[in-house]
């Protein structure tokens, strides 16, 4: 019997209706796991591929065909505005089934949930988030809840691999495992996967199930790319032609302003998302469009997609795009990268270089839908500086990077690989004050067991938690007992209390921007009455501030404005990448994607690597006591090198988070410098006696809460890699 005939009717009949012409490979290979094996499944295949219907049209035939005496199938979202465009499609395949589905996030219907709590049964979609609050608070619901739940269908499992809330999510289906007494099937989603045995691993924590990843042919697709720059000049001048106190006099913004009409262009009648590295850049971009529409009297259809846009303004985007006979433009950060249903796109801009190879992967996704020929166009806007006292200063890295992605995943189909964070003390904290708040009193040993036999705990050591457990009492977030016992204490409940507690990502204390009674989206900033803002694709200015209320009034303005959050994207290179770029400024190939100004700047930086020295010498020196080390390795190594160059007494920096080499103030000569590198790589280096600041910098909510000795130790185990970087120098 093939797939289709062993499907429900139901899903016969929507198949039919949609005029499916067949089921595509993932979706025969799904059905094969799900309805002949007990394995796990992971389903990583491109963006549209039709990996949501693989894993739903099995899973819903053994719900149709065996109903479940609760809750089914969970699936699991990174994002409420994923799981609301799931719900719509879901809505229209499950009309026939008599299978009910049920939203549960923060703003999803108080009524439905309720209903579901008395009646559980058919599909939950949730987020980490929502599922630590029915843990924590609802534990007797959850039991009759999830009793006989089948599966657990996990979405973009890339991000949350990559992130803590990955770490959470698993404590949290292990915690509900262990309550039900049920172990559901794990189905993971995911368009962008490196090493798959890493991810099928990752899905498997605490199931004990095998983990099975068809590899189906999607056959090669054709992919138009291009790449196009823009130059701004400045140029060290008589300062008596300037007023500034700047030793550089601008040549204008020529090539800003070029840049935006090229986009203006390059957008008329396409429907089109326009990728930054950052809200402010995301911001600026599409309020330089408006005007330039503006001026010439075409339709103003550019929209801004991002994180602090509020939730109301972001779904009418998406629905614009999806729905409006508009060709709507669409300026995004990473919010746009999730598979959030928006229809066909005619193409995908990206400003400035790609995070990663998976951010590019995850971007190219979103075209190409529909059997169109997916079409990306990078756009680099340089600030030149003419006479510049740097050797290295004139190579755009960014450019280069970009290059070397587009070459590694388009040609040799690579992607970084995800790796665990074995050491996440904040998150044992938090899994810690949970389980707590759900139990009550437990005895030291038996908190012990319940945490640390969590798969995701599996590499933190009896004694360290003994030293965590020490110091939360001694901080009182916990409290002991007459009977020994441990129970949240008094500065404890300040923190389980709050409905932050929820969230294991770090999130900005923000201020509420509006205009009357309209939320426009959020701020990190107070900005006084008169300061002019971008948000959402428009400008504003500030007419009230209530600080107590943490709400900023503001009305409509015209013209442009600028606005700048605290934080924004960062990300490790991967030794792979890495030496990918070396590889670029070495060779002579042709990158026929390249624009006639973009060839000519390649040629120029490959000009300026070749005769500076860094892509043969491990040192190269930039001034009489200053040195560039070149080991060509990933961001982990070269942090190692770092802090054993440190070790040494030698002072080294890198000159921007993610650049790939290491600048040094030496008083010896570049034979001396390699000696010691030499001769550090083939010591026995102690990491632990490296010497790293007091204060770890290691990013994490909680971490207050830790003990500085763990922070140390998860600084060394999961950001250094001595053995990654002996192992890939080049010397």
């Amino acid at each position: 019997m093939n797939a289709f005939d062993r499907l429900a009717p139901f899903i016969q009949d929507f198949i039919y209706q949609n005029k499916w012409e067949e089921l595509r490979a993932i979706q025969v290979a799904a059905c094969e796991v799900i309805f002949d094996s007990d394995d796990n499944l992971l389903l990583s295949s491109g963006t549209a591929s039709g990996k949501t219907e693989a894993a739903f049209l099995p899973v819903l035939t053994e719900l149709y065909n065996k109903p479940s005496r609760s809750v089914g199938v969970m699936y699991i979202s990174p994002l409420k505005a994923l799981i609301n465009d799931q719900f719509k499609r879901l809505d229209q395949l499950l009309i026939e089934s008599n299978i009910p589905v049920c939203k549960w996030h923060g703003d999803a219907s108080i009524s439905k949930k309720n209903e579901l709590v008395k009646n559980p049964k058919g599909i939950i979609q949730i987020t980490p988030e929502s599922l630590e609050s029915l843990l924590t608070n609802k534990r007797g619901a959850c039991l009759s809840m999830f009793c006989d739940l089948r599966f657990i269908i996990i979405d973009e499992v890339h991000y949350f691999m990559r992130d803590v809330r990955g770490i959470q999510l698993l404590c949290l289906l292990e915690r509900l495992q262990r309550l039900t007494g049920v172990i559901p099937r794990r189905i993971g989603l995911s368009a962008t996967l490196g090493d798959l045995s890493l991810a099928q691993a990752w899905l498997s924590t605490g199931t004990g199930r095998a983990c099975t990843a068809p590899v189906t042919d999607e056959g090669k697709r054709r992919i138009r790319l291009h790449i196009e720059r823009f130059v701004n000049l400045h140029d060290k001048r008589d300062l008596q032609n300037s007023d500034s106190s700047d030793s550089t006099i601008s040549g204008g913004d020529t090539g800003n302003r070029e840049h935006f009409e090229y986009l203006f262009k390059m957008t008329l009648d396409k429907k089109t998302i326009i990728f930054t590295n950052s809200r402010e850049e995301t911001e600026y971009v599409i309020a330089n469009l408006k005007e330039i529409a503006k001026k010439n009297k075409a339709p103003d259809v550019y929209r801004v997609h991002h994180g602090n846009v509020s939730g109301l303004i972001r779904e009418a985007t998406e629905d614009e795009m999806k729905s409006s006979d508009e060709k709507i433009v669409t300026g995004a950060t990473v919010t746009l990268e999730l598979g959030i249903d928006i229809g066909s796109l005619d193409q995908v801009i990206q400003v400035g270089a790609p995070l990663s190879v998976s951010s590019f992967a995850q971007r190219l996704g979103r075209c190409g839908r529909r059997g169109q020929i997916p079409q990306v166009l990078f756009t680099f806007v340089e600030d030149i500086r003419i006479n510049s006292e740097d050797a290295l200063g004139p190579i755009n890295w960014d450019f280069i990077r970009t290059i070397s992605i587009i070459e590694l995943y388009t040609r040799e189909h690579w992607i970084e690989p995800l790796y665990p964070l074995n050491h996440a003390y904040n998150l044992l904290y938090h899994q810690t004050m949970s389980h707590l708040k759900s139990n009550g009193e437990l005895s030291p040993a038996r908190l012990a067991q319940d945490i640390l036999s969590l798969g995701c705990f599996k590499h933190i050591s009896q004694e360290d938690y003994r030293v965590l457990l020490r110091y939360l009492l001694e901080i009182e977030q916990l409290q002991q007992t007459e009977n020994d016992g441990l129970i949240i204490g008094r500065e404890g409940e300040k923190i389980v209390n709050n409905h932050h507690f929820l969230t294991v990502f770090i999130a900005p204390e923000y201020l509420l921007v509006k205009e009357e009674n309209r939320t426009i989206g959020t701020v990190d900033k107070v900005y006084p009455v008169g300061v002019r803002i971008a948000l959402a694709g428009l400008t504003w200015e500030t007419v009230d501030v209530n600080v107590k209320s943490k709400v900023i009034f503001v009305k409509r303005v015209p013209g442009i404005s600028l606005v700048d959050w605290d934080v924004d994207f960062e990300v490790d290179l991967h030794t792979v990448l890495v030496r990918k770029i070396r590889s670029v400024l070495k060779s002579d190939i042709f990158y026929p994607y390249l624009s006639e100004r973009c060839q000519e700047r390649l040629i120029e930086i490959q000009y300026i690597a070749r005769n500076s020295g860094i892509l043969d010498n491990l040192v190269t020196p930039l001034s009489e006591k200053k040195y560039a080390i070149f080991p060509w390795v990933g961001t982990r190594q070269l942090r190692t090198l770092h802090y054993a160059l440190l070790h040494r007494k030698i002072k080294s920096r890198h000159p921007w988070p993610s650049c790939l080499y290491l600048e040094v103030i030496f008083n010896g000569s570049t034979g001396e410098l390699e000696d010691i590198i030499r001769d550090i790589l083939r010591s026995d280096l102690d990491l632990y006696e490296l010497p790293l600041p007091d204060k770890i910098q290691i990013k994490g909510k909680y971490n207050e809460f830790i003990p500085p000795v763990l922070l140390r130790k998860q600084f060394i185990e999961d950001y250094l890699d001595f053995e990654g970087l002996k192992n890939d120098i080049m010397i």
